[in-house]
Formats: C-alpha cells, sequence, structure tokens
C-alpha cells in the first residue's frame, strides 16, 4: 500500500480495503469453479434502502456444484450506528455512540465427498473510535488426514511469520479456544489461526498480514480439493459427514461472532447464514 493511499483510520480505508476483498473473493470463485464440470457460482448483490440505520451493501456468490456441494464467498461493506444491543460486541462502539464502518470477506465450503474438509475464512476492517482487522481460516474435515492438515497449518504459518515472531503459536492458540464446542467439549476442526482487534503501530503491516491470510488459503485448500476429492466413500463415510456438520450449525448459530453481529446489525440474513451446510443431521 503506498503513502498515497488510505490507511487503516482514515476516510476511505474501507474502500481500499474492500477493493482488495473483492479482488481477492472473485480469485477464490475461479480457483473452485475449475474443480467443476458445469457448476458456476451465482452472485447476488444487496442494498440497505435509504433510511436504514445500516447503509451500504455487499455480494454474495454461491455455487453448489458436484465437488463443492455449497459454497459461498461474501464480501460487504457497511456504515452506520449499531442498535445498542450490537455495541457490545464491538471494541471502540459505546465511545464512537454506535457509529462504525466494516467491511470483509467471508468463505465457508462444504464438500460432497466426505473425505474433503470445510473449510471457512474470513477478513475483516472495523473501525469505531478505533480502527482495527480481524479475521483467520480454519479447517474441519470429517475424516482428519495429517497432510492436510499439516499443509493448511504450514502455509498459515507461513503468513504469520512474514508478520512477526511469534504471531502463529498465539493466533493457533486463539483458534483452537474460539472454535470449541463447550457442551460437546470437543474442537470444531483442526484448527488454524484466528485474531481479532488486530491494532498494531504499523498498521500497513497488519493489512499485509490480513492479505496473507487470503492468500496462504487460496494457495492450500485448492490443493486439498484436488488430493481429496476422487476418494471414494460409501453410506456410512456420507452419515458421519452429516452428523459433523451438525456440530457446525451448533457452534455457528451458537458461538459464533459473525452470526450474532449480523443479527444484530439487521443486514442481510442469507449472507451471515451462509456458512450453514445444504444437508446436515443430528
Amino acid at each position: 500500500m503506498s503513502g498515497a493511499e488510505a490507511r487503516p483510520g482514515e476516510t476511505g480505508f474501507a474502500s481500499v480495503a474492500t477493493a482488495h476483498f473483492k479482488d481477492l473473493q472473485s480469485r477464490l470463485c475461479a480457483a473452485f469453479e475449475q474443480f467443476e464440470p458445469t457448476s458456476r457460482f451465482a452472485a447476488r448483490s444487496w442494498t440497505k434502502p435509504q433510511g436504514h440505520p445500516l447503509q451500504g451493501g455487499g455480494e454474495s456468490r454461491l455455487m453448489r456444484g458436484e465437488v463443492f456441494e455449497k459454497v459461498g464467498v461474501n464480501v460487504s461493506h457497511v456504515h452506520g450506528v449499531l442498535a445498542k444491543e450490537a455495541r457490545g460486541q464491538v471494541a471502540g462502539a459505546p465511545e464512537s455512540d454506535g457509529r462504525f464502518v466494516a467491511c470483509g470477506i467471508s468463505l465457508v465450503a462444504h464438500m460432497a465427498n466426505p473425505y474433503v474438509p470445510a473449510v471457512h475464512m474470513n477478513l475483516r476492517y472495523l473501525s469505531t473510535s478505533r480502527a482495527w482487522f480481524g479475521g483467520g481460516s480454519d479447517l474441519t474435515p470429517t475424516f482428519a488426514f495429517d497432510e492436510d492438515t499439516v499443509a493448511f497449518h504450514a502455509a498459515l504459518r507461513r503468513a504469520c511469520d512474514a508478520y512477526r515472531p511469534g504471531a502463529y503459536p498465539e493466533y493457533k492458540a486463539w483458534c483452537d479456544r474460539y472454535f470449541y464446542l463447550p457442551h460437546r467439549q470437543e474442537p470444531r476442526g483442526v484448527g488454524g489461526i484466528f485474531f481479532d482487534d488486530l491494532a498494531s503501530p504499523d498498521p500497513s503491516a497488519d493489512f499485509a498480514f490480513v492479505r496473507g491470510v487470503g492468500e496462504a488459503l487460496l494457495s492450500v485448500f485448492p490443493q486439498i480439493v484436488a488430493r481429496r476429492k476422487d476418494t471414494p466413500y460409501d453410506q456410512a463415510a456420507r452419515e458421519q459427514q452429516l452428523v459433523k456438520r451438525g456440530r457446525y450449525v451448533e457452534f455457528n448459530l451458537v458461538y459464533d461472532r459473525g452470526t450474532r453481529f449480523g443479527f444484530s446489525t439487521d443486514a442481510d440474513p442469507d449472507a451471515y447464514l451462509m456458512s450453514l451446510p445444504p444437508l446436515v443431521r443430528w
């Protein structure tokens, strides 16, 4: 990012970040479409009407195919005044009377083959009385393969190591704590990284790190898909996958901060419920 461009905390930086997220969205969708013989992403734009406390909108892209049973890649850029019930969820919102600007990209893929793991990524920028980044990425296999887990974590470690020493173990531990189902006493998957309220003295480095996390996902997940998508499976494996998806639903509806934030801001229900799988069993 050049010195002439807007920086975090400055008017207009959300537009800079949104432009990057839109570019990443396009590249992710193109990479995923390479696995599908006929299916393509369908785009849906949404905008809040004038007079609504929330202004702005976004573009949701969704694909249902033979390899990606359901995958969504959404980008949003919104601003306005948070409802009182939402202000406690966002750092700095009470001090800014609930005024905020937010933008981000969110990806969730549920795969047709039970041996291909589900994946999630979220990258976001928020500005209230101060500005910061958040996000991360994690892998949720029904049947975990060490090769896939190691490759996924190695890609994220490289992004973290390029940012600062010690970032990877810190953000990995944060992910392990966050993506945990207390009522089941089990992790959601094999982890990844998670970070929030990221506002170091060097915001350009913070933004470069956020971009690096997106590039890490783009580089490693298609390799995992290619390795596992043609693995033979039976109905018992499919049943186990559907039960595992039930855990995913439980986490996202009960604990996930992004889902709760979406409900409390009255953004776009189809966008923030995109993470739910198409079929699930308990």
